[in-house]
């Protein structure tokens, strides 16, 4: 089957090259058209309790998706003329930015934010900002004690009186287009409308939420490109000194580079962007991609040292290479698939992403590059310095035979990666779920959005970081005296849990109120036992508020914390949970959870529920495919087992560098397994050929050293190389990302050049040289 697929391959060579070349103008000018696909439906994992709850409820209380837009006077507080022109003029700005819920925008100047208070005649409220507002003294301090009134200081209004918030909820479909609302533009609409236009010199503008985070991360995505060219640079040069060729290093950049287009122009016919979180996707491919062409190129100067010519070297590359390279493609590919079993649509989609970009390398490395390089011509000086590298080579790789197969240096190889194991495996129970730092981890500390979450944080008693329990109850629950009890208990309970900053919830308003139809006293801020007196205290409070819906059948509970670092997200979650277990109430069901806190803790429940069985997933793919390649267990463990010691120690580097275990790191490790395994799959590939021709295990070992060692540690120095220079990147998740993959690349091909060949000994005991013969010399 392969002799007739090569023959018609190379009989036909210029239509393959037509072919190839209308495919990829027509997949080029899709790919042209890709665009950056971020969406926060996207991040929300699927059947899942809380983000069920969150989907009930999303149109009644809003959803998680907000905007917090904090403006901060540099010096005085924000009774000023300047300050309330600024917060006026920034709270009108905000109803037109893309994408705005306009009844979901808040601050001092909106009309859903009221105050209530009792006067002789009776209840009085209005607008914190009255409609006669003056900029004077005494216009000042009405306002200021109608933000106390309210209840919303800490919330709208900094604490210290320093600053106001406008914050504002926006849908996944701008209502003004009626399309997907794209993110890069609401954030750059927040820096041009709102930051650009109304900072100065007495005011400071902060603003945080998911929209500003994408179109931060979206503009450090520009600096990733450098980084791309960058190692894009180092790989070329090194495949020049690889390939002693010029064209032998043009030839599989470009169809490295073809197999990205042509990624990029199948996901946009099948309707899918680029998410910024997957940027690095890309280039993973071209990383693969140049691994599979590198093989092709040392199989090609194997066959030209062996006295054939450039054609016929390229068809020989073909055949030999055709069934190791398309295993360990498809290994990759359904190793990548196994993401999929993560139940959050931006996970799914990189690992359609990622598997289909794999899948596509059989065409561009297995047919278009040996169809390319077969019109080459090679110069003599070519066969000379290859030859000569390969007969100063052949000492080396003798030594490393006796190295790795030795009685007792490949017993201490195999125990100190035993240990290596057990270490990355009791490291990796200790990564963390979720984020591990205040602030988006994907940005640096210093990042001017980490820099904004700082001061609103301070200032504030609430920001972007907040979870709503909702709690069920009847209809006109709101008049329920054990209800309304057990909610006020529930806020009070939550309140004194480390990492909590505030909490906001009718019963808050309700025995204000309460207190101000007695007289203000303190003594009856409570909740009234009274059915009539309690529904005389919740009355003034409209639904629009978001503190009850229409029926008064659902109350929430808004729970505002300091950060969303995992212990914090756990602590919390754990302690609704708990109060839930020990206060049950037959009329009250206290659900989890709305807000961008109760998504995270969603997202962060899935992942820790997935991690395992996806990782058990690549690996059984792995070994199932491996099994069927060499119908071998022996093999198939000796190239399963380097993989999982590097990606455990993967887990305990992520320990070491602080790295939380979320949607955007999670498939990190099976990224690593896909592309680690190609270099076992070819060396054993290459052991097993020899064997089966009656060569001694050491004689086999050498011989896959020889032809594909050079390429198996080029490849590994590389990509290792090109990546490891991403930690120098403003995005701080692309730096790790770097740093974590550049390691990946570079072990795992320690693991198959040094592991590999230790456990072969021993399970190849019987035809090791002592056994059949003595060794020979290398071919």
């Amino acid at each position: 089957m392969i002799a007739r697929l090569e023959e018609i391959i190379f009989r036909h060579r210029l239509l393959t090259l037509a072919v190839f070349a209308l495919i990829t103008a027509w997949l080029g000018w899709f790919a042209a058209k890709t665009r950056v696909d971020a969406s926060f439906d996207k991040q929300l994992p699927t059947d899942h309790e809380y983000i069920d709850n969150f989907k009930k409820h999303r149109t009644q209380f809003g959803g998680a998706n907000r905007v917090v837009i904090a403006l901060v006077a540099k010096n005085g507080d924000i009774f000023t003329p300047e300050f309330f022109k600024t917060l006026k003029a920034v709270t009108d700005e905000t109803y037109y930015l893309p994408g705005v819920d306009r009844a979901q925008v808040m601050s001092i100047f909106t009309p859903n934010v009221r105050y209530i208070e009792v006067v002789e005649e009776g209840l009085q409220g209005g607008n914190v900002i009255p409609a006669d507002f003056a900029p004077t003294p005494a216009g000042f301090e009405q306002v200021r004690q109608n933000i106390v009134k309210s209840g919303r200081l800490g919330m709208l209004v900094a604490n210290d009186y320093t600053g106001a918030a406008v914050i504002a909820s926006l849908q996944e479909v701008d209502p003004q287009t009626g399309r997907t609302l794209d993110y890069a533009q609401v954030a750059a609409a927040l820096e041009t409308t709102i930051r650009a236009k109304f900072q100065s010199d007495t005011i400071s503008v902060h603003v945080i939420g998911f929209a500003k985070v994408i179109g931060d991360i979206t503009d450090g995505a520009k600096g990733v490109l450098v980084f791309f060219a960058i190692a894009l640079v180092i790989s070329a040069v090194l495949l020049f000194y690889f390939s002693q060729s010029l064209m032998l290093t043009v030839l599989p950049l470009l169809t490295s580079f073809c197999a990205v287009v042509w990624q990029f122009g199948i996901l946009n016919l099948l309707g899918f962007g680029i998410d910024p979180l997957s940027i690095l996707v890309p280039f993973l491919i071209f990383a693969i991609a140049l691994s599979h062409a590198t093989q092709m190129l040392r199989s090609f100067r194997f066959e030209i040292n062996m006295g054939k010519d450039e054609h016929a070297a390229a068809r020989a590359s073909f055949s030999n290479l055709f069934i190791p390279g398309c295993v360990a493609i498809l290994t990759g590919t359904v190793g990548f698939s196994t993401i999929y079993l993560v139940h959050v649509p931006t996970i799914q989609e990189l690992a359609i992403t990622a598997s289909l970009g794999v899948f596509l390398i059989i065409f561009t490395d297995r047919f278009l590059l040996p169809v390319l390089i077969s019109y080459t011509k090679m110069s003599p000086g070519f066969r000379k310095r290859v030859n000569f590298r390969r007969f100063a080579l052949q000492p080396w790789w003798r030594r490393l035979v006796n190295f790795t197969t030795g009685p007792r240096s490949s017993v201490v190889i195999i125990v100190v990666s035993l240990a290596l194991l057990v270490f990355g495996w009791v490291k990796s129970s200790q990564v963390k779920i979720g984020d591990l730092h205040a602030g988006v981890p994907e940005l640096r500390q210093d990042s001017r959005y980490n820099r904004d979450t700082a001061v609103i944080t301070k200032e504030f008693s609430i920001g972007v970081d907040v979870i709503t329990v909702l709690a069920e109850t009847v209809p006109n629950g709101v008049v329920e005296h054990d209800v309304m009890t057990l909610i006020d208990t529930f806020a009070w309970r939550m309140r004194n849990v480390e990492g909590v900053q505030s909490t906001a919830a009718l019963t808050d308003y309700a025995r204000t109120i309460n207190a101000g139809w007695n007289e203000g006293s303190l003594k009856w801020r409570v909740i009234p036992r009274n059915q009539h007196a309690l529904a005389q205290a919740v009355s003034p409070v409209e639904t629009s508020s978001g503190f009850l819906n229409n029926d008064g059948s659902v109350i929430p509970v808004m729970i505002y914390l300091k950060d969303h670092k995992a212990e914090t997200i756990k602590r919390v979650i754990a302690a609704v949970k708990d109060f839930r277990a020990t206060h049950d109430n037959p009329r009250v069901k206290l659900q989890l959870a709305t807000g961008n806190i109760g998504v995270m803790a969603a997202t962060n429940e899935v992942v820790a529920a997935a991690q395992t069985p996806m990782i058990l997933w690549v690996y059984a793919a792995v070994i199932v495919l491996c099994l069927i390649s060499f119908r071998s267990w022996r093999g198939a463990l000796c190239v399963i087992v380097p993989l999982v010691v590097v990606s455990y120690l993967g887990y305990a580097l992520k320990f070491y560098l602080n790295i939380g275990l979320k949607t955007s790191t999670l498939p990190v490790i099976a990224l690593g397994v896909g592309i680690g395994v190609d270099y076992g799959i070819y060396l054993f590939s290459a052991i097993q050929e020899r064997l089966a021709q009656g060569d001694t295990f050491e004689d086999a070992l050498c011989f896959a050293f020889g032809t594909m060692g050079t390429s198996v540690m080029f490849t590994g120095s590389a990509l290792a190389a090109g990546v490891g220079t991403w930690a120098w990147s403003t995005l701080k998740f692309q730096a790790d990302m770097g740093i974590l993959l550049s390691f990946l690349f570079f072990f795992n091909m320690l693991g198959a050049m040094l592991l590999m060949p230790a456990l072969g000994r021993w399970l190849f005991h019987s035809q090791l040289a002592h056994r059949l013969k003595p060794a020979s010399s290398s071919p």
